[in-house]
C-alpha cells in the first residue's frame, strides 16, 4: 500500500513566498482513460519542483496542460499568476518549454534556430543577435553555431532545444525529461543551466527518469501515480519516509552473483536488486547492522567471497519503488499526451511556447 502523502514543503526564495505554479484538482481524460485524476501542485517562485512517476503516470499530461498545449477537463491551474484556461496567451508570454524530444528545424543552423525563436518573440534584430550569442556560449554550441542542426548529435540537439526554451528569460520553465539521451558532460551542463536559472529567480518544473537528477536539483518533489499525487516533500523527506537502510555488496567472483543474491533474498521482505555487469547485489533492510551481520555470516558459511560491503541510508530509488511499487520505466505503458518522436529531416511543431 502507498504511504500517506507527505506535506508539501514551502521553499523560501529570493522572490518570497509567491507561488509561480498552482494546480487544484486538475483532471484530464483521453477517451475512457483518466490520465489525471485530481492533481494538486504548488511551486514557489524561484524554486525547482520535480515530478516523478512511472511512465503513464500523468507527468507529461500535466506539463502540456500547464504550458497550454492541452486543455484540462476539470480543476484549475495558474502559471506565473495567470489561469491556463482563461489567459493562455499571458501564460505563453511568461514560460519556456523543452519537451521530451528536441524540437529544432534541422535545415537551419543553431544560430538561425535561436534567432528565429527570438524574432518570433518580438525581439529586435540587435537584441536577438546578442541573445543568440549568449545562449550559444552558455550551452557550448559556439563552435557549431553555423552548422545545420540536422547533423548534430542527440546531445547537441537537446542543448539547442533547451537554449530555445530560454530565449526570452521566462519566469517559468517546463523541462520534460531534459537530459534523456545526454552523455555525462551534457547532463552536468544541463544541471548547471537549471541551477543558474533558479539563481536568477526562475521557477522550474522538471520531469525526469533520473532520480539522482531530482535529488540534485529539486527543492521539492511530487510523486505521481495513476494520475494522482501520492507523496510530496523534499528528497530527504521522501527517503526518510521509506525507513530502514540498504545493504550493498559486490561479489568477488562474477559467477557467484546469483548465489550471493540468494543469500540476500533471506533478508526481510524485500527482493534483492542485481547489477550483473557490476557484480553488485543490494537489498533494503529494516534492521540495519543486525541483518548485515547475518548476511556476512551466511556468506561465509556458503563459501561466497565479496569484494566490498556497505550499509547506507535509503536512496530516492528506494523511495520511488516503495511508493509506486514499480520500476522507474514501464515499457508497456505510455502517457497518452506524449507526442510521437519527430521524424528526422522534417519540420516538426516547436515546443518553445512562442505561439501567439
Amino acid at each position: 500500500m502507498p504511504r500517506q502523502p507527505l506535506p508539501l514543503v514551502t521553499v523560501a526564495t529570493s522572490r518570497g513566498d509567491r507561488d509561480a505554479i498552482v494546480t487544484h484538482e486538475l483532471t484530464r481524460s483521453f477517451g475512457d482513460r483518466q490520465a489525471l485524476a485530481g492533481i494538486d501542485l504548488r511551486a514557489p517562485a524561484g524554486s525547482v519542483l520535480a515530478l516523478l512517476g512511472p511512465n503513464g503516470a500523468g507527468k507529461t499530461t500535466t506539463v502540456r496542460i500547464l504550458s497550454t498545449l492541452l486543455r484540462p477537463d476539470g480543476g484549475r491551474a495558474t502559471v506565473a499568476g495567470h489561469d491556463v484556461r482563461t489567459a493562455p496567451h499571458a501564460v505563453r508570454e511568461r514560460i519556456g518549454l523543452s519537451g521530451q524530444y528536441a524540437a529544432v528545424d534541422e535545415r537551419l543552423t543553431a544560430r538561425e534556430n535561436l534567432y528565429l525563436v527570438a524574432r518570433l518573440h518580438g525581439m529586435s534584430r540587435r537584441t536577438a543577435r546578442d541573445r543568440v550569442v549568449d545562449l550559444l556560449d552558455r550551452f557550448t554550441l559556439t563552435e557549431a553555431a553555423d552548422r545545420p542542426s540536422g547533423g548534430f548529435s542527440g546531445g547537441m540537439r537537446r542543448r539547442l532545444d533547451l537554449a530555445g526554451a530560454l530565449t526570452t528569460r521566462p519566469a517559468v520553465v517546463f523541462l520534460d525529461e531534459p537530459t534523456t539521451g545526454l552523455d555525462p558532460r551534457g547532463r552536468a551542463d544541463t544541471w548547471q543551466a537549471v541551477q543558474d536559472l533558479v539563481a536568477d529567480g526562475t521557477t522550474v518544473l522538471l520531469t525526469t527518469q533520473y532520480l539522482e537528477e531530482a535529488d540534485q536539483l529539486a527543492d521539492s518533489i511530487a510523486v505521481i501515480d495513476h494520475g494522482r499525487v501520492i507523496a510530496r516533500g523534499t528528497a530527504s523527506e521522501l527517503k526518510a519516509a521509506v525507513g530502514g537502510e540498504r545493504i550493498s555488496l559486490r561479489a568477488a567472483a562474477p559467477g557467484t552473483v546469483g548465489a550471493v543474491a540468494g543469500v540476500l533474498a533471506g533478508v526481510g521482505p524485500h527482493r534483492p536488486e542485481i547489477d550483473r555487469r557490476a557484480g553488485r547485489v543490494s537489498v533494503a533492510t529494516d534492521n540495519g547492522s543486525t541483518d548485515l551481520q547475518h548476511v556476512l555470516a551466511a556468506l561465509e558459511t556458503a563459501g561466497l567471497a565479496v569484494a566490498d560491503v556497505s550499509l547506507a541510508p535509503p536512496t530516492l530509488d528506494d523511495a520511488f519503488l516503495s511508493l509506486t511499487g514499480k520500476p522507474r520505466r514501464v515499457p508497456d505503458s505510455a502517457d497518452p499526451a506524449t507526442p510521437a518522436r519527430p521524424r528526422r529531416g522534417r519540420r516538426g511543431k516547436g515546443t518553445h511556447a512562442w505561439r501567439r
